[in-house]
């Protein structure tokens, strides 16, 4: 009788499969794509939009869709800013949250000059960048006036310096 010299097997641990990237791309623009063709189904896009996710402990960007979750590429931003409240200083994100505007931590975008700033900082370290939609940028504009060499911006009842970009 032949003695079994193979490893134990050891069980499978349970949960979701691991993450891969599946083909879908969140451009700087925020149009997404899958495998290089557009994704131009309205409703789909602004589902993608609501469940974009960033895992932290994994530093990934996914979306879910019911069970499924995948990762996706995102070029610039994984959250867009869809508009500030000039009163309050929130900003409405596309993930359908919303948090205070933190002015000094904008930037212009590499690509494009467009507005970036960061988001998320109670749930990841350093926060994660948002961009501004057109919309949301042209509003933001409304509250920036010059001051001697710099510019300041009036939002949430108080006056801030504002960044150069």
């Amino acid at each position: 009788m032949s003695e079994d010299t193979s490893p134990p097997r050891t069980p499978t641990a349970p949960g979701p499969p691991p993450l891969r990237p599946f083909g879908l791309v969140l451009h700087h623009d925020g149009r997404f794509s899958h495998e290089g063709a557009p994704i131009g189904n309205r409703l789909l896009r602004e589902h993608f939009d609501r469940s974009v996710e960033y895992l932290s402990g994994e530093e990934k960007y996914i979306v879910r869709l019911k069970h499924f979750r995948g990762q996706i590429e995102v070029e610039e931003a994984g959250f867009f800013v869809r508009s500030v409240d000039l009163v309050s200083g929130e900003i409405a994100i596309s993930d359908g949250t919303h948090e205070m505007l933190d002015v000094a931590s904008l930037v212009g975008s590499p690509i494009d000059g467009a507005l970036l700033c960061r988001i998320k900082r109670a749930r990841v370290e350093g926060g994660l960048l948002a961009r501004f939609s057109h919309s949301a940028q042209a509003e933001f504009a409304l509250a920036v006036e010059p001051e001697g060499d710099h510019f300041i911006v009036s939002i949430g009842g108080r006056s801030v310096d504002c960044p150069e970009f």
